[in-house]
């Protein structure tokens, strides 16, 4: 097995010698649509074996194995022709693959075809593009024994998003997805969304929770593949995302390429609904001009996170139960956020709130919260949790992120809960204005016990030095 980690960083050091890669983003997008292409193949070659008259949509002079594996293979300029050419009778790699059909297979040549229509070459050295190619190549998706080899490398690319300044927008933690997949148990036949799915690790995780625990026969694995679907707007994290779900066993991701605040609010029908959804809206991101005009009056605004509240509460079917990060900006606030909270808190059954440390989405410093709901009855109780960074710990950071047995006290404390230091309960009568950001009650009191018992002995102190003083003068007159 390669060392991914070090194949990643190879290619990382490659394409900076490539004058037409210009930053992080070029090079993102560079890697996404040459690892999809060597993956597809991957994944189509071990088709061809177990599928009865399987046949790749992809024409075999640009499937990757016919011209990518051979490490003396084109080269140079005869390599940058056979990518961007679009001389007539002289078709190159993009021009075809942006024009894909099959007439066997038309859903997985559409998803080829989007991947190409939304990618670029940028390399301008077909040398050095040879060299990434080779690197490429030393990762085998199909014979590794080793599972991890996958999660390895989309971690790897997932942190050079993330230090590529996109403040975390594309990565959650993996520990955090999680623990939202498996308190929320999605099950056997019950579709399940992310309407913000990044590179898709809530979807990967929703896979591997229902292959873990229901998955049992070649039926249940059909009925898995068809109740999976992701939507994402950013052209690197969509590859990457249809990627990690082809990687993940699913033939023909439903993973679409869109705005997810675009769909026609009232437009969404019984049959478009879902059982569970996953996901880490965008917060504090820019919305397309005039999108917020999509939603009902009352709840129009700017923040993304909110109007993907709305949206999602569209979206659940009745008793849909629902697991999303949310920022306090989203919990607290007045007019539109208030009217957004009231709603989630009439329509669904809100139980729980986990609160997270600042530092959790790393480099992001933001407050952030993990918010558990079923739409179909009204909130009475929530339940809150307050979870610390480990002792002796002062922040997350790249080399000490979240780690899932840090949760282990949540788990325990899911199906018997009791209040603590950490957690408590709060009834719905009780809420100002709908306001969510809401400390433990039980921390407030001895805090200011503590504030007080501090002020009585500072007091004591300060009687006791004025004492003293007057002794002092009182001896000092009488002397």
């Amino acid at each position: 097995m390669a060392n991914v980690g070090a194949v990643v960083s190879s290619i990382r050091n490659i394409m900076r010698q490539d004058r037409g890669i210009s930053g992080d983003a070029q090079r993102l997008e560079q890697l996404g649509w040459m690892l999809f292409l060597k993956i597809i193949d991957d994944k189509d070659q071990e088709l061809e074996i177990t599928k009865d008259n399987y046949v790749s949509v992809i024409p075999e002079k640009y499937q990757w194995r016919t011209w990518a594996t051979n490490t003396e293979g084109i080269t140079g300029d005869e390599l940058l022709e056979f990518i961007d050419s679009n001389a007539e009778g002289n078709r190159g790699l993009f021009a075809t693959l942006r024009s894909l059909t099959s007439n066997t297979n038309p859903k997985r040549a559409a998803i080829v075809k989007e991947v190409f229509e939304g990618s670029n070459n940028f390399m301008k050295s077909g040398y050095e593009m040879r060299k990434v190619i080779n690197k490429l190549n030393e990762v085998d998706f199909n014979n590794s024994k080793d599972k991890q080899v996958f999660g390895d490398i989309y971690e790897s690319i997932l942190v050079e998003l993330r230090d590529a300044g996109n403040k975390g927008e594309y990565y959650t933690p993996r520990a955090v997805t999680q623990l939202m997949t498996k308190m929320t148990n999605p099950t056997l036949g019950e579709k399940v969304l992310d309407p913000a799915a990044g590179t898709g690790g809530f979807l990967t995780e929703a896979i591997e929770h229902v292959r873990a625990h229901y998955v049992h026969t070649v039926k249940d694995e059909h009925q898995l593949q068809n109740s999976i679907t992701g939507w994402e707007l950013k052209p690197v994290a969509y590859v990457l995302g249809l990627t990690n779900l082809i990687l993940h066993e699913i033939d023909i991701p439903d993973y679409v390429y869109q705005d997810s605040l675009k769909i026609e609010y009232n437009g969404i029908k019984t049959k478009d609904k879902v059982d569970v959804i996953l996901a880490n809206p965008p917060f504090g991101a820019s919305i397309a001009d005039g999108v917020e005009t999509n939603f009902p009056a009352s709840y129009r605004c700017k923040e993304s996170a909110d109007l993907f509240v709305i949206l999602m509460l569209q979206l659940l079917k009745p008793k849909g139960r629902c697991a999303i990060v949310l920022p306090d900006g989203s919990i607290t606030g007045d007019g539109v956020k208030a009217r957004i909270r009231e709603k989630l808190l009439t329509d669904c059954n809100l139980h729980t709130i986990i609160r997270l440390p600042q530092t959790t989405f790393f480099p992001a410093t933001v407050s952030t919260n993990l918010l558990f709901f079923e739409k179909g009855s009204k909130t009475k109780d929530i339940w809150y949790y307050d979870h610390k960074l480990p002792e002796g710990q002062k922040s997350y950071s790249k080399t000490k992120p979240i780690q899932f047995n840090e949760f282990q006290p949540i788990v325990d404390w899911w199906g018997n809960r009791k209040v603590s230091d950490l957690s408590w309960k709060v009834n719905i009568k009780d809420l100002k204005n709908w306001d969510l950001d809401n400390k433990n009650p039980t921390v407030e009191e001895e805090e200011e016990m503590k504030s007080a018992n501090e002020i009585i002995s500072l007091l004591s102190k300060s009687f006791s030095k004025s004492n003293e003083i007057a002794l002092t003068i009182k001896d000092a007159i009488s002397g």
